[in-house]
Parts: C-alpha cells; sequence; structure tokens
C-alpha cells in the first residue's frame, strides 16, 4: 500500500505551477516552481542528492500541496510571493531592508521635482528606486542647472496666483525660479519643462539637447552672445553627463541586464536598467544559498524579485546564459559587441561586490570569512576535508653547499610563525633535493607522531613530481600515506600536482586558493634562505678565525660571544683579547692581525 506521500507525487499533475513541502507539523519547509510539476517534485524523491540539506529536507517531507498556473512566468510570480509570505526554512531569501530613494514629479500645478524615499499612491510620478543616494542628487544637480524649477511648496492654484497671493522669493532673483508663483511663468512653458525633465530622468538626453542647440543658434543669429554662451554651458553640462553615462550604443534601449558570480554559499546577482544605450539603474543582491542552489536556478528567481522591487517592465533582459522566464519575456544571450560587453561589465560589477563584501566581512565577521576560504581550498584543491592546517617543505641549497630545509605552518589561511621550523639535512651527501626533502618530511611527522601533535590536513610540496614522491615514501614508512593530503607545485607554470597522477592540475590564476598556496611556497622559501644565508655567513666567519694557528671552535666560541663579528675581533686591542681568551692565543691573535708590531 503506497504512501499518502507517495500517493500525492504521482497524482501531480504535468503542467507548470508552484509545489509546497509540508513536514509532520504542518509546517512549510520548501516552495518551489516547475514547468512540469510531477517530473521537478518526483525528482527529489527518485535521484540522489550531494547536498546534504537536500537529503534532510527530503526526509521531513510528509505532504505536499500544489498550485498549477497558466505559464512559467506566472510560476515564477508566485513562487517569489509565497517565498516572502512564508519565508520557508530551506528557502533562498532575497531580504532587502534598505528604503532606496526616488526621483519624484509632483501630481500638482507647476510640478516640484525632489528626492523622496517615501511612495505615496497620490498620482505624482515616481523614478527608481536608485540604489546609490548620489546618483539621484547628481541628477538632480543637473536638472537644476539646466532648468530653473520652483522649490516651495505653494498651492499655485489660477484663483491664488490670480489675487496675488504670493511673493516671488530669493530664488527668483537668484534666476532658479522664474517665478510661477506671480503669474511670471505660464503653465505650459513650465510643462514643457517637466516634460524634457521627465525625459532626462528616463535617459534619453536627445530632445534637450536639440532644444537646446536651437536656442543657442537662435541667440547667436540674434547677436546676444552672452545668453548664447548661458546655453552652450548648459549643453555642455548635459553632453557631459550623458557621455558619463553612455557605455554602450544608444540603440540598445529600454533593457534589462542581469548576471551572476557565485562561491559555495552565496551568489551575487547584478542588475542594469539600460537606456538609450545608458545605464540609468544599478544594483547588486548578495543571495544565501540554501540547498546548494544552481546559478541558473538563483538567478531567475533574483530577475523576478528585482524586477518587482525596480518596477521594471522590459521587455528584453540579457543574461550570460540560458534561463526560463516564460514565453512574454525576450531572453538574449549576447554571444559578441556591445551587447556582449554590456553583460560582462555586469559580471565585472558582481565580482567587485562581491570582493567589497569580503573585505567587510574579514572585518566583522572572520569567523565566516575563514570558513568561506576553507571551503574553497576543500572545492578548488578536491580535498576531503577543510585545510585548517597546512604545512609546507622547501629546500635550500646554494651551489652545493650548507643543505637546509625548510617547513612553514598556516593555520586558517595565516601565517603561525611560531610553528615554523628549519631542519640541517644530516643524512644525504651534497645537493640532493629529492632525498633532503624524503628526510625532512620524516623527520617532521615521526616527531610530531612521537609528541603526539596534530598532524595538518594538507602538506604542501614546493616543487614537481620528483619531489612529491620523494615526500610520499616517508608518509608511506610512518603510515600517513592517505590520511594527510598532499600535493606539489611547481615553480614555472604553478602546477599542482596529486600522488599517482601525471597530469597537473591548473588554478584559476586569480583564485583565492592559489593566492594562498602561492603564500605559502613564497613563506617557505623565505624562510629556508634566510637560514641558509645565516648558516653560511656562521661558517665563512668561523672558517677565517680558524685560520689562525692553534686557535680552536671554542676559543673562537668565545670570541665571538665576546665581540659578535671578526671585524671587532680584528679591531680589539691586545688587552681586550687577553680579558677573553688569555695571554698566549691572545698574542696569536694580535700578531696574526698586525703582523708588523
Amino acid at each position: 500500500m503506497p504512501s499518502p506521500l507517495e500517493i500525492q507525487i504521482k497524482t501531480l499533475p504535468n503542467a507548470p505551477g508552484v509545489y509546497q513541502y509540508f513536514d509532520k507539523d504542518n509546517t512549510i519547509l520548501y516552495i518551489g516552481k516547475a514547468k512540469n510539476l510531477k517530473k521537478r517534485v518526483s525528482s527529489y524523491f527518485t535521484k540522489h542528492h550531494d547536498n546534504a540539506k537536500t537529503r534532510i529536507l527530503v526526509k521531513k517531507i510528509v505532504s505536499i500541496q500544489h498550485i498549477v498556473v497558466n505559464s512559467e512566468t506566472d510560476a515564477l510570480l508566485l513562487e517569489n510571493n509565497l517565498i516572502k509570505k512564508h519565508q520557508p526554512r530551506y528557502n533562498i531569501m532575497l531580504k532587502d531592508d534598505k528604503t532606496y530613494p526616488w526621483i519624484c514629479i509632483k501630481k500638482e500645478r507647476f510640478p516640484r521635482v525632489f528626492m523622496t524615499r517615501k511612495v505615496i499612491k497620490d498620482g505624482s510620478e515616481y523614478f527608481g528606486p536608485y540604489t546609490n543616494v548620489r546618483t539621484v542628487k547628481a541628477l538632480l544637480d543637473l536638472i537644476k542647472e539646466l532648468y530653473p524649477l520652483r522649490t516651495c511648496n505653494y498651492d499655485l492654484s489660477q484663483e491664488k496666483i490670480e489675487v496675488r497671493k504670493y511673493k516671488v522669493c530669493l530664488e527668483y532673483h537668484l534666476g532658479n525660479c522664474k517665478g510661477p508663483c506671480e503669474g511670471f511663468q505660464e503653465e505650459k512653458s513650465y510643462n514643457d519643462t517637466i516634460k524634457a525633465i521627465r525625459n532626462i530622468i528616463k535617459g534619453n538626453f536627445k530632445q534637450s539637447l536639440d532644444a537646446f542647440q536651437e536656442l543657442m543658434m537662435s541667440f547667436a543669429e540674434k547677436m546676444e552672445f552672452e545668453e548664447a554662451q548661458k546655453i552652450k554651458e548648459k549643453v555642455d553640462l548635459l553632453a557631459n553627463y550623458q557621455a558619463k553615462s553612455t557605455i554602450v550604443n544608444p540603440s540598445i534601449n529600454n533593457v534589462d541586464v542581469f548576471s551572476i558570480i557565485s562561491d559555495e554559499s552565496y551568489g551575487y546577482v547584478n542588475f542594469f536598467k539600460i537606456a538609450n544605450g545608458a545605464i540609468i539603474q544599478s544594483h547588486t543582491s548578495e543571495i544565501k544559498k540554501k540547498l546548494d542552489e544552481t546559478d541558473k536556478e538563483i538567478l531567475e528567481l533574483a530577475i523576478v524579485e528585482i524586477r518587482q522591487r525596480f518596477h521594471s517592465v522590459s521587455k528584453e533582459i540579457y543574461v550570460p546564459f540560458e534561463i526560463d522566464l516564460g514565453k512574454e519575456i525576450k531572453i538574449t544571450v549576447p554571444k559578441l559587441g556591445d551587447k556582449k560587453r554590456i553583460v560582462e561589465l555586469s559580471e565585472r560589477n558582481a565580482k567587485y561586490y562581491r570582493q567589497e563584501q569580503f573585505k567587510q566581512i574579514k572585518i566583522v565577521d572572520p569567523d565566516r570569512h575563514v570558513k568561506r576560504i576553507m571551503s574553497q581550498i576543500q572545492k578548488d584543491l578536491r580535498l576531503s576535508e577543510e585545510p585548517r592546517h597546512i604545512e609546507c617543505f622547501d629546500n635550500s641549497n646554494m651551489q652545493g653547499t650548507n643543505p637546509v630545509a625548510a617547513c612553514v605552518v598556516f593555520k586558517n589561511g595565516k601565517p603561525s610563525k611560531k610553528e615554523y621550523r628549519h631542519f640541517n639535512i644530516k643524512t644525504v651527501e651534497g645537493p640532493d633535493d629529492f632525498a633532503s626533502m624524503e628526510e625532512v618530511v620524516f623527520r617532521r611527522y615521526k616527531r610530531l607522531l612521537s609528541e603526539d601533535q596534530p598532524l595538518p590536513q594538507l602538506i604542501v610540496i614546493d616543487g614537481g613530481k620528483g619531489q612529491l614522491s620523494s615526500a610520499l615514501k616517508s608518509l608511506d614508512v610512518l603510515g600517513l600515506r592517505g590520511k594527510i593530503a598532499i600535493i606539489g607545485i611547481a615553480k614555472r607554470l604553478e602546477e599542482i600536482y596529486y600522488p599517482g597522477d601525471s597530469i597537473p592540475l591548473y588554478l584559476d590564476k586569480k583564485s583565492e586558493t592559489l593566492k594562498i598556496i602561492q603564500h605559502l611556497r613564497n613563506e617557505a622559501h623565505r624562510f629556508g634562505i634566510t637560514f641558509h644565508r645565516n648558516k653560511r655567513s656562521k661558517g665563512a666567519i668561523q672558517s677565517e678565525l680558524e685560520q689562525i694557528p692553534d686557535i680552536g671552535k671554542q676559543t673562537i666560541t668565545n670570541l665571538l660571544r665576546k665581540f659578535k663579528s671578526v671585524k671587532r675581533v680584528k679591531n680589539a686591542t691586545f688587552e681586550e683579547l687577553k680579558d677573553v681568551v688569555g695571554i698566549s692565543r691572545a698574542t696569536k691573535i694580535y700578531q696574526y692581525y698586525n703582523p708588523k708590531e
């Protein structure tokens, strides 16, 4: 006998709609949309889910409800509205509590134009919302420079103007207003100005530019050059503003552009509204993933939400890949030219927003920052666990002398310098990098095991396949093969090598994972070179003092402990030397450096 849930799944229609999953307490767990309800819902219960949260969700589902709609577009809109209303635990949330600014053209005689954060349904025109207050202020400043408008809140009815209820204010005398309150400006002239302003706000500059050009030429023909110059300044101002706004050819008109950049936990969706080749709105949303949603799923949901929020009715959308939004909207995936460049610009904005968020999170929520970095490294390097503890090894020997090695330690993606270790190569004669690597890896982890110290989750070997194979021999001997992930990084092309795989992995040159591995490798190199130089310098110092007849190692140690350097020993007086090593040795040292005395 099939369960009630199985019966519900089998009887679902093959039609577009929205489905809702409920748990045993009749709480909504998840809301989704589908082109075909039966196929989509059945897939949750018939296939294996890699994402743990999805597996948990499926186990909790006790009953299903569905709503059939006419089209995919209706399904998208209904899904969006239901998610906002019920806010199920397993749905991504498109929350945005900000109150965005709008430009209002007030419904009144001689309308005012101003910025507001409140949209009142009184018949006034509202343009926006804008995501940046500076954009609104810049636009209003431009309008103020181009067109005189009233700023007072008087009721400028015909009757009150005729009875001369009002007097012009300072704005009139400054030339910022033409004085409609005293009847100095006709309503038609004022409304023509409002019409031009409306076009500028929408991104259509052509009509205003043409009108100013005609006026300028008219003044010039009448020899009124001062007035013509004032108009020219306005033309230049408007043209300059347009030039800053235009990023593609003006034929791209009334189009929305969307793109997405995502990582393990979040998606970042950027939105452009374009009119006459100019970006007149831009916004980026951060969306937290709940069930390992694909970029396609997130983008579809975000487009519906953002278009509702910004009251967009554009009939065409540019996106970086194919999506399903129904037949009412034209979806374009540009392949080249200006359209392709505008999608790439949108993606760049999403990337920059993501980077800015990372920088802020690093300051205000370092735990989330570390978790994200570790998760990204785990994914990029195909590790079984997050590499919270990483160790990197590097050999240093110049011209075959003083072979040494360095081990640097990173905890949570940052250097842990107190845990860095140097190694003098003991069992290898001459410059043999492979044997040296085998020795130091063995010594390092034999000691950690004997002292019961925590082992790293990842070992990075500075070198290619040869050094990696040598390090693996030591892990085999210690029984650690397979217990610690290990990779090699070749210097020339930043190739990542894995045990038993001759084909290297190439990481994105700009990826954070590669940057951390490079930081590890550079730290190991720096730390090893410093130790090597110190050792060579010490050897050089001792070898010079050893040239003095009958002067042994203990005498050299005593001299360096007192004088710190060979130069000071060389410049010391006989009395100073005698106080350290006695009369006999002091005489030999003094005469060695001062043979003529």
